[in-house]
């Protein structure tokens, strides 16, 4: 069966891997030169098994009005003429209610469970390097009332299965050196030990090449332009617009959507209505001057949703998100708080006059969990609205829609989606 991927991000090229694996012929698009170019070039990276708590949860709408009006507000809401701006906002809100809530945190930490094993495996096996650091996660609170809510939260990770360990001040000092520089103001924090990090742009690459030698049908600067229907209405192939400007059919036996945020206005045509809607994301990423000055443990700042990760001898800092359409522009007022955390935290680790900033679109769910299996159109899979997580879900993601599409069901407890006819 030949099935063509679409896309050729982390979900992409993990989701290309995983159907060879099983025995699919496999081709893979993308309208970019190479793997991992748009929103899986420069995020956070870290593998994040021990963030599975949504943004749309009980406390985010009084915290979203608290952030009105601030230029670095961590979320910022930028109104437009846009219906599905506005649909996607007012089902971020339905998601927030504490039972939906819970049910997306128990669904995504299950998932980022098994992906954590398929990407532990997958490096094993493959011998892929990509300045992955398996030193875990440290969550760190700047104020004493968000550290009192540190051990609840940690006893909710247990019931997960996933460890965490509640650290005092001295402890993240002990656990991360680095921090020496913004100790007074620092409470504490949550160390999750089974948390990692990495170049996720490296680790895409890598695995595309891995595919290539697999025999994968790369086709590059190519872009879809539409999906291509038979006459019982079943998905045959897609319409692509070449670099040169021409323009091609190409057919398989069955399509997988994986292009972010792009992927829900592919479809409408078909009649599908994705609750998926761009959610912009920036990072730097600068070289590292003094390495006993940068951190090397990844941190997550849990009162500014700002996240760091050391990556060889560079740092990447990542944070923000900000609802603004299919916008990809740099503003330098939301780079600036990711530089100013920089400087306040870990002055003079490194060099910011060679900081590269980044801005991408994270295609996110309301409820930031993805949409996974068959769709509602015979011959279309999706694979799609990871949100802020793709890097941490990516492996397993892929692994369970392989499985899917074999006939097969995964064994994580994750809504899958089961629609009729493909």
């Amino acid at each position: 069966m030949h099935v063509m991927v679409l896309g050729a991000g982390l979900s992409g090229v993990t989701t290309a891997w995983y159907l060879t694996r099983a025995g699919f012929q496999v081709s893979l698009v993308d309208r970019q030169p190479g793997a991992g170019l748009e929103t899986s070039f420069a995020n956070g990276g870290q593998i994040s098994i021990s963030h599975p708590e949504p943004w749309a949860n009980p406390g985010a709408p009084a915290q979203v009005l608290r952030w009105l009006g601030r230029a670095d507000a961590p979320l910022k809401f930028r109104p437009r003429r846009d219906l599905a701006q506005w649909t996607w906002g007012l089902r971020f809100l339905l998601e927030c209610l504490p039972a939906r809530a819970h049910r997306n945190t128990v669904a995504i930490a299950a998932l980022a469970l098994a992906s954590a094993q398929r990407l532990r495996a997958l490096r094993a096996e493959l011998g892929l390097e990509y300045d992955q650091l398996e030193r875990g996660i440290l969550h760190l609170f700047y104020s004493r009332a968000e550290f009192a809510k540190a051990p609840a939260r940690a006893a909710q990770l247990h019931t997960f299965g996933i460890a965490a360990e509640v650290l005092d001040r001295a402890a993240c000092l002990e656990r991360e050196p680095a921090l020496a520089a913004c100790a007074g103001s620092l409470s504490g924090g949550i160390f999750a030990q089974e948390d990692e990090s990495g170049d996720a742009h490296k680790f895409t690459r890598a695995l595309a090449h891995r595919l290539q030698e697999a025999g994968v049908a790369l086709h590059w600067e190519t872009e879809v332009s539409a999906l291509e229907t038979d006459s019982a209405g079943r998905v045959v192939g897609a319409r692509v617009r070449r670099a040169d400007g021409g323009t091609d059919s190409l057919r398989a036996q069955a399509c997988v959507l994986c292009l972010g945020s792009h992927g829900a206005r592919l479809v409408a045509p078909l009649g599908l209505r994705l609750p998926i809607y761009p959610v912009k994301g920036y990072s730097i990423t600068a070289p590292v001057l003094d390495a006993a000055l940068a951190p090397s443990v990844s941190l997550t700042d849990e009162s500014r949703r700002i996240v760091c990760s050391r990556l060889g001898d560079r740092l990447r800092v990542a944070g923000t998100a900000e609802l603004n359409g299919y916008d990809t522009a740099i503003r330098a007022e939301r780079i600036a708080p990711i530089m100013a955390w920089v400087q306040a935290r870990f002055p003079r680790a490194i060099d910011r006059a060679c900081a590269e900033p980044w801005a991408g679109l994270r295609p996110a769910t309301p409820g930031n969990v993805p949409l996974i299996g068959r769709s509602a159109r015979p011959g279309l899979w999706l694979n799609t609205g990871h949100g802020t997580l793709g890097w941490t879900l990516a492996c397993g993601s892929a692994a369970a829609l392989a499985e899917l599409m074999s006939g097969g069901r995964p064994a994580v407890a994750f809504p899958f989606l089961a629609a009729e006819g493909s």
